[in-house]
Formats: C-alpha cells, structure tokens, sequence
C-alpha cells in the first residue's frame, strides 16, 4: 500500500513486541492528551520517520 510508518494510540505492552516506540522519539504529538507510552508509532522502512515531526491529524469524525 507504500506506507512508510505507523502511528497508533495503542497498548503500552502489546505493540512493542512488534516493534512500536514512543511518537515523541521522533517528536511526533497527539491532538489531545494522552500518556506518552500508548502513543506509539514504528517505523515500516529505514528512515521513514527520520524528518517527520509534528502533530498527528485525525478525520473529523475522530472529534464528534
């Protein structure tokens, strides 16, 4: 599908067995306040996060 990365809000102990690290590794934020270590992204091919920094945007429907 050519993505490059992967960006979830997700388990603290579920995805990093697949190799998901902290967004902020990489200074990427959350729209909203969440605790650091379930938003997590990684990484699908060398260097994809290298320049990416910011933060997240979700559809709209994500804040209805």
């Amino acid at each position: 599908m050519g993505y490059s990365s992967v960006i979830v809000l997700g388990h603290q102990d579920y995805y990093p067995k697949f190799g998901f690290k902290q967004a902020s590794l990489w200074n990427i934020k959350a729209p909203f306040e969440v605790p650091d270590e379930v938003f997590i992204a990684v990484k699908l091919t060398e260097g994809s996060l290298a320049n990416v920094q910011g933060v997240v945007r979700y559809p709209k429907a994500f804040s209805e």
